[in-house]
């Protein structure tokens, strides 16, 4: 069977922050508890501590069904997705882009689990991306927030979260992780 490799920082290494200009900042939103259910992907690629593309799509669940308290998180249903494309499609539509640049993602776990669920749900060949914690890297950089939640680190690096229809928008997640990691990835 196909499996996706992803290697992380973790909090038992030393909190040496790498150095990152060039990175996609990727973010997921699922419609149910499975890691195959994403429903929706954005994702924001930095070159140069410059945001130069942003994607987002919606993308059709498996499952294809939504628990309540997910739709009630970024508002997204089943009709929403009915007749979206699968993860393979949405992925072939940037992955050229992403080709070399390793992620950013903000408390990495829930995007790690949902790559790896998806490759090998979808068969889709062995790969291996390199992913980077936001979160863990702004409890280094910031060791005084109140917590360390994606919409508390957004607003102390200046993104404007203001509009609170955006958040849980995969595409707004990772617009606010890319404004963090070029914030975290470059302060020390």
């Amino acid at each position: 069977m196909a499996s996706t490799s992803i290697t992380a920082k973790s909090k038992a290494e030393d909190n040496v922050l790498p150095h990152l200009r060039d990175f996609a900042a990727i973010d997921f939103e699922a419609a149910n508890g499975e890691t195959t259910s994403v429903c929706s992907m954005g994702v924001v690629i930095v070159h140069d501590r410059e945001i130069v593309e942003e994607f987002y799509s919606l993308v059709k669940p498996v499952p294809n069904h939504y628990d309540f308290y997910t739709t009630k998180i970024h508002g997204l249903k089943k009709k929403d997705t009915d007749k979206a494309p699968i993860f393979p499609q949405v992925w072939n539509q940037i992955e050229k882009k992403l080709r070399g640049l390793p992620f950013v993602a903000h408390g990495f776990e829930f995007e790690k689990r949902c790559l790896n669920s998806l490759f090998e749900y979808y068969h889709m060949g062995r790969k291996r991306f390199k992913i980077y914690d936001t979160k863990h890297a702004s409890e280094i950089v910031f060791p005084d927030l109140e917590n360390h939640k994606l919409q508390t680190v957004a607003v102390e690096c200046g993104y404007d979260f203001s509009n609170q229809k955006k958040h849980h928008n995969a595409l707004a997640d990772a617009e606010a992780c890319a404004r963090i990691a070029m914030e975290v990835f470059s302060s020390l």
